[in-house]
């Protein structure tokens, strides 16, 4: 006993380090991270939405800045008192930002439609408000019954699912990107794969992150000497890019969140599935994290996401935060506590100042794709690496609904600019355009494109994936009583359309997919038999991990 006391006054007396060596290397790869997806985000709100400057270098930027720098303060503040708690040095802080598939979903689906029905950006802008305000709520309730979720989900089911989203739409844009201008992206790929797998050091230290950015700019800027132009850069594009220097703090927006209540309708369509997509995420983050040897607190993580993006959204962010995909990989490189607090820094001197457009202009986006990619290929090798090997297949499973949501996204891309150049170019009338994009979607299967099945398996993909591969990890372990429950609630889910369907409701009374809802029906019925017929062998999916941290 004597022992333990000492221990513990060990552990508490001991100061955990807030900026280590491998902090520069982590450093430099999240916060270029966080980098590429400001610099994305600005341009959909300038060359998308058709916001003017004065709204998104001025309000929106200054309130995304202060949500950022809140979220990465509070989660360097988490890894110091976990540091402190357990004694150790390795501790690595969870990383956060903007949620990148709700950046694009309130841009296309919320802000945009509605900026086009009323010719207004301000009331778009109100619009993206009000779904960050109801996503908030869903967020901070949602951390008092996610760990309850967590424990009763398998490992492999709640990384699998993770995994499909990080090989798909997180890895997948910026490896094509990198052999769309391979002599930049290859070669700053090589750079960073030598250092962060091969373990080899560059001269006095420096990051391989700020290596590879570096040889990108002098191959861009380079390129420029004998006409070839690679990277897009150009000595007019920085010019442009000073004129939105200036210094701006933000200011509440809080008429302008309630303004937007009038389209409550169209908002809750999405904010509700998306919020509890935001919760499956974060409890997928958190189990990546553990899996990595650090133990957070989910109630505390999903909690404060929606705490400070309820702020962001008040001060005039129409963004929402969340815990990113990547733990183990900033962890990998070396990353402790203060890479965190050091990127909310950076945050605050980019979007208070409007020096984004000045970096944009400076740095080849394609020299910092394969960072993005390097994060996928982690977090997909993760999935298999920190579970039994007998649960692979539930994996691969829980990958499917990902690979889906991802081929159907560029299928629908590509027929959107089809339409698109088929009016500007063939003369295609606007009132055919549905009808010509009906017809080609019916003609897909006869060239072997099942889009179809594709819409319906991808629906919901995160949900969808967690649900299967629950039941193929069940079943493996024999424990069909447990399976039976995820199949019935995978029916109720996609009865609803959380998964399985493109839209929350009841269809006509029988389920948005009836036909999804009755497969699993019938799946969660059999199980449940073949659980009494033969038996089932209990099964714990997290048999170390307490249904809630302790209160510290």
């Amino acid at each position: 006993m004597n022992t333990s006391m000492t221990e513990t006054a060990g552990r508490s007396e001991f100061k955990p380090a807030l900026w280590t060596s491998g902090d520069w290397n982590a450093f430099f790869g999240f916060g270029t991270n966080i980098l590429v997806n400001m610099l994305v985000l600005t341009g959909l709100l300038r060359f998308v939405l058709k916001m003017p400057d004065s709204l998104v270098f001025g309000r929106i930027l200054p309130a995304l800045g202060l949500m950022m720098c809140l979220s990465t303060f509070y989660y360097a503040f988490l890894a110091y008192r976990l540091a402190q708690r357990t004694g150790r040095s390795d501790v690595c802080a969870l990383p956060s930002g903007v949620s990148v598939p709700h950046m694009f979903i309130v841009t296309f689906v919320i802000m945009l439609p509605i900026t086009l029905k009323t010719g207004d950006p301000i009331k778009g802008w109100s619009a993206g408000l009000v779904w960050v305000f109801f996503q908030s709520f869903i967020l901070m309730i949602g951390g008092f019954i996610a760990p309850y979720i967590r424990k009763i989900t398998p490992r492999a089911a709640l990384l699998g699912t993770l995994a499909g989203v990080s090989v798909t739409f997180i890895a997948m844009r910026p490896a094509l990107e990198m052999y769309m201008t391979p002599q930049i992206g290859l070669i700053c790929f090589a750079i960073i794969l030598v250092s962060w797998f091969g373990g080899v050091k560059y001269p006095r230290g420096i990051p391989a992150g700020l290596v590879a950015i570096a040889a990108g700019m002098i191959i861009a800027w380079g390129s420029n000497l004998f006409g070839l132009g690679l990277g897009g850069l150009s000595l007019k594009g920085v010019g442009d890019a000073f004129t939105n220097f200036g210094f701006s703090v933000p200011v509440p927006a809080v008429g302008y969140v309630f303004s937007g209540f009038e389209f409550l309708g169209i908002i809750l369509v999405t904010a509700i599935p998306f919020g509890i997509y935001d919760l499956v995420e974060a409890m997928d983050n958190v189990e990546s994290a553990e899996a990595a040897g650090d133990e957070y607190p989910t109630t505390r993580v999903l909690t404060a996401d929606g705490v400070v993006s309820l702020i962001g959204c008040l001060m005039g962010n129409p963004f929402i935060n969340a815990v990113y995909i990547g733990h183990p990989g900033w962890k990998a490189m070396g990353g402790r506590i203060g890479y965190s607090a050091a990127t909310g820094i950076m945050v605050v001197l980019l979007s208070w100042f409007g020096i984004i457009s000045v970096l944009l202009a400076l740095v080849p986006v394609v020299a910092i794709s394969p960072i993005l990619l390097y994060i996928g290929m982690l977090i997909g090798a993760q999935a298999f690496q920190t579970t039994p090997a007998r649960h692979a297949p539930a994996i691969v499973l829980a990958f499917t609904p990902h690979l889906a949501a991802w081929a159907k996204l560029q299928i629908d891309t590509m027929l959107a600019s089809t339409m698109t150049a088929a009016q500007s170019v063939g003369g295609l009338a606007a009132d055919k355009v549905g009808e010509v994009k009906t017809a080609a979607i019916a003609a897909l299967p006869q060239q072997g494109v099942i889009y179809h099945g594709l819409e319906v398996m991808g629906g919901g993909s995160i949900l969808a994936g967690l649900v299967l591969g629950a039941i193929a990890v069940f079943i493996i372990e024999r424990d069909f009583l447990k399976a039976s429950a995820f199949a019935l609630a995978g029916a109720v889910m996609t009865y609803f359309g959380f998964m399985h369907g493109e839209a929350v409701g009841i269809g006509g009374g029988l389920g948005v997919t009836p036909g999804v809802t009755f497969a699993y029906l019938v799946m969660a019925g059999g199980l449940f038999a073949l659980s009494k017929s033969v038996g089932s062998v209990a099964y714990s999916s997290h048999p170390e991990i307490p249904i809630a941290a302790p209160a510290e």
